[in-house]
C-alpha cells in the first residue's frame, strides 16, 4: 500500500511539496533546486544550518515564561494553574492525543503546532537529507566536509533522542524515504534499538578527525562536538536500560560501558567539573557557589574557558529569569510567582553528614505526604528547624522562610509565614504568591532580583555532572558498586557533601544515586524524565506526582515557629496515570498510520 498523502510524522515538510514530481530534487525551502545548492559552498553551509533549527527552548521559554517541564514534575508546583498556560490544562488533565498541552507547547516557536513530535522529525529527516547528499556537495575547504557531516550526524541523534525521552518507541529511518514509498511495512523500533542507531551515529562523528572537542570561538556557538556524542551515547543507553523502555532486557552492563567509556575521553580531553566559583563576590564562597555559578552564567568558548564542565549550550535557548518564577509581586514590581519548589523537593536535600532525612524507599508513611517516613539514622534533622544542616545544594536552590536575598539592591529577609510579606497562598487565584512555602532560586544571579533586573543565561543540555550520575545509576544497576560511589561522591564532592558510605547495599546505592539526581540536577528538566523511565510500562505516577504538600508555617509570639505539612489541593494534581508515562502521538499520524500499517501505532492510554 503507498502512503502518498498523509506523511506528516516521518515527512513533515511532504504537504509543503505535495504535487511536485521531483520534490527530493528541492532544496527545503522548496524554492530552489537541490543542484543549485549543492554547487555552492555558502548554501551548502547555510543547508547544514537548517539542520540546527528547532532545538527546544529550555527554562523559563515555554509559553507566558512558564518552567514547564519542571511544574509538571514532583520537583516544583506552579501559582499559573488558574491562567489558562499549559500548567493548568497538565494540572486538570485537560490532555488528549489531538492537541497535549506538553506536547505542543509553545517554547519561543511561534505558536501551537506538532511540538516536540513533528519539528524532531523535520530536523531528522533535514539531517539525513543532508548526511546523504554533502559527499557530492562544494565546499570551501575539502576538510569541511567531514566535520560537516559529522555534524547532521550528532544532530540527528540529538533529535532521535529527545523523540525517545517524550515518546519511547520510534521508527528508525536510515535514509530519506520517498513520498510514494511503501510504507505498510514500517513499524516503531525498540528504544534499544533507537538507541544502537543513535549510538552508531556518534560513533561514525567522533571518527571524524575535523570534530572538534570543544568549541572556542563564539561564532562556532552552538556548534556540536564530540563531547556532545558521547553524551548523547550515555543517555541513550541509560533510557533504553531503565524499565520503561527496557521490554524485558537487562541492557545496564552495556549502558555501565558506553557511560564509562564517555566519562573517561571526556576527563581525558578536557572537561572536569566546574568546583570553584570565579566570582565569590557575586556567588559567595560556601560550597554550593560553584554550582550556582555553573547555572547562572552562559559557558565560555574560549581555548582555556573558566567553564570545563558544560558539554551543550544551545545559542538562543534562554533560561531568562526576569523577577518571573523568583520572588513573585509580593516584591514591589514584580509581576507573578510562577513555579515554586514543593516539599517533597526539600526533604531530598540531606543532611550535612550526608543522611537522608527521609526512608528512600518509602519516603510517606500515607498517600498524601502529609505523614513523612523520617530516616531512623538521621540524628541532625530537627522538624522544629527543618532548614539548619542542610545539603548546600539546598541553600542554592530554595528560598525558604528567613532566607536572606538581595532585592533592589538591598538585603530582604523573606517572611514565607502566615502573615508574613511573602507567605504562601493555596488561592488558584493568586498569581503573586508560591503555593508551597517556597520559591525557587537555583537559576537566578544573587543580584537579578528586582523589576529592572534580570538573568538571561543559555540553556545547557548537557554537562560533565549530568553524565557522571548517569555513570553512576549505571554502574549501580549494572553491580558495579564502587564506580557508582565514585562517580556520585564526585558530584556530591563539589557541594562539600561527605562521600556515599561502601556499607550501602545495591538496593540501597540505586536509590541514593536516584535521589542525588534529584538534587543535584533540580529544575535542569531531569526529574520529569527520570521519573517515567524508572516506571515499569504497567506503572504510573501516583506516588510522586498524584498529592503535593506545602509547609504551612506559624510565627510564635516568641519569634519561633511552628511548622505543619498541607495539602496544596483538596484534589490530585493530573498528570499521574499511566498514560502520562510517555505523550501520545499526533491523533491523526497515529491514526492514518495504523490504518496503512495495520499495527497500533498510539501510546497506551490515549
Amino acid at each position: 500500500m503507498k502512503l502518498q498523502r498523509f506523511l506528516l510524522i516521518i515527512l513533515p515538510l511532504a504537504l509543503a511539496f505535495h504535487g511536485c514530481t521531483d520534490v527530493l530534487d528541492m532544496a527545503p525551502d522548496g524554492n530552489m533546486q537541490m543542484g543549485d545548492v549543492l554547487s555552492d559552498p555558502d548554501r551548502v553551509e547555510a543547508l547544514l544550518n537548517r539542520c540546527y533549527e528547532n532545538i527546544p527552548k529550555k527554562g523559563y521559554s515555554y509559553w507566558f515564561f512558564e518552567s514547564l517541564v519542571v511544574a509538571a514534575s514532583d520537583d516544583g508546583y506552579t501559582s499559573d494553574e488558574a491562567q489558562g498556560v499549559p500548567s493548568q490544562f497538565l494540572y486538570t488533565d485537560n490532555n488528549s492525543a489531538g492537541h497535549h498541552w506538553m506536547r505542543d507547547a509553545h517554547d519561543g516557536h511561534g505558536g501551537f503546532n506538532t511540538g516536540y513530535w513533528g519539528r524532531s522529525w523535520a530536523q531528522v529527516r533535514l539531517c539525513t537529507q543532508f548526511i546523504e547528499l554533502i559527499d557530492e556537495a562544494a565546499v570551501n575547504n575539502e576538510a569541511d566536509r567531514g566535520r560537516f557531516k559529522a555534524e547532521a550526524r550528532v544532530l540527528r541523534a540529538f533529535f532521535y533522542m529527545e523523540l525517545v525521552k517524550w515518546f519511547g518507541k520510534v521508527p528508525i529511518l536510515e535514509e530519506t524515504v520517498p513520498f510514494d514509498a511503501d510504507f505498510s511495512t514500517l513499524t516503531r523500533s525498540s528504544v534499544y534499538d533507537v538507541a544502537q542507531f543513535i549510538i552508531a551515529d556518534c560513533d561514525a562523528a567522533l571518527a571524524e578527525p575535523g570534530l572538534p572537542w570543544r568549541i572556542d570561538d563564539p561564532n562556532d556557538a552552538m556548534r556540536v562536538t564530540k563531547a556532545l556524542a558521547l553524551a548523547l551515547k550515555t543517555k541513550a543507553m541509560l533510557f533504553a536500560a531503565s524499565p520503561l523502555h527496557n521490554e524485558g532486557e537487562n541492557h545496564w552492563e552495556e549502558a555501565y560501558t558506553v557511560a564509562k567509556d564517555a566519562v573517561t575521553k571526556l576527563k581525558a580531553n578536557g572537561y572536569e567539573l566546574f568546583t570553584k566559583t570565579t566570582l565569590p563576590g557575586l556567588f559567595g564562597e560556601g560550597p554550593g557557589a560553584a554550582l550556582r555559578q555553573l547555572v547562572t552564567q552562559s559557558a565560555d568558548y574560549s581555548a582555556t574557558p573558566r567553564d570545563k564542565e558544560t558539554i551543550y549550550q544551545v545559542r538562543d535557548g534562554s533560561v531568562f529569569v526576569w523577577h518571573i518564577g523568583y520572588i513573585g509581586s509580593n516584591m514591589p514590581n514584580l509581576y507573578k510567582c510562577g513555579t515554586s519548589p514543593t516539599q517533597e523537593l526539600v526533604d531530598a536535600f540531606e543532611t550535612i553528614d550526608g543522611q537522608p532525612v527521609l526512608d528512600l524507599e518509602k519516603p510517606y508513611l500515607d498517600e498524601k505526604h502529609l505523614q513523612p517516613n523520617y530516616n531512623r539514622a538521621n540524628t541532625m534533622y530537627d522538624p522544629n528547624n527543618p532548614y539548619k544542616n542542610r545539603d548546600p545544594r539546598f541553600y542554592e536552590t530554595v528560598i525558604h522562610n528567613g532566607t536572606t536575598i538581595t532585592f533592589d539592591h538591598r538585603p530582604v529577609k523573606m517572611e514565607i509565614f502566615v502573615g508574613g510579606a511573602h507567605a504562601h497562598s493555596f488561592d488558584i487565584t493568586n498569581r503573586g504568591s508560591t503555593r508551597t512555602g517556597y520559591y525557587h532560586q537555583k537559576m537566578v544571579t544573587p543580584t537579578a532580583s528586582g523589576h529592572n533586573q534580570f538573568n538571561n543565561s543559555l540553556w545547557k543540555y548537557y554537562r560533565l555532572g549530568e553524565t557522571l550520575l548517569d555513570l553512576a545509576e549505571a554502574a549501580a544497576e549494572a553491580g558495579h558498586l564502587a564506580e557508582a560511589r565514585a562517580a556520585a561522591n564526585e558530584v556530591r564532592a563539589r557541594s562539600g557533601m561527605p562521600p556515599l558510605p561502601e556499607s550501602l547495599s545495591q538496593k540501597e546505592l540505586i536509590l541514593r544515586v536516584r535521589n542525588e539526581r534529584r538534587v543535584e540536577l533540580a529544575w535542569e528538566e531531569q526529574r520529569y524524565f527520570d521519573l517515567r523511565r524508572w516506571q515499569k510500562p504497567t506503572g504510573d505516577l501516583s506516588e510522586t506526582c498524584k498529592w503535593f504538600t506545602a509547609m504551612v508555617i506559624t510565627r510564635n509570639g516568641d519569634g519561633s515557629f511552628n511548622y505543619k505539612r498541607e495539602n496544596i489541593s483538596v484534589n490530585p494534581r493530573g498528570g499521574w496515570q499511566n498514560r502520562d508515562l510517555l505523550l501520545p502521538l499526533p491523533l491523526n499520524e497515529a491514526a492514518t498510520l495504523e490504518a496503512v500499517t495495520g499495527e497500533k501505532w498510539q501510546n497506551p492510554g490515549w
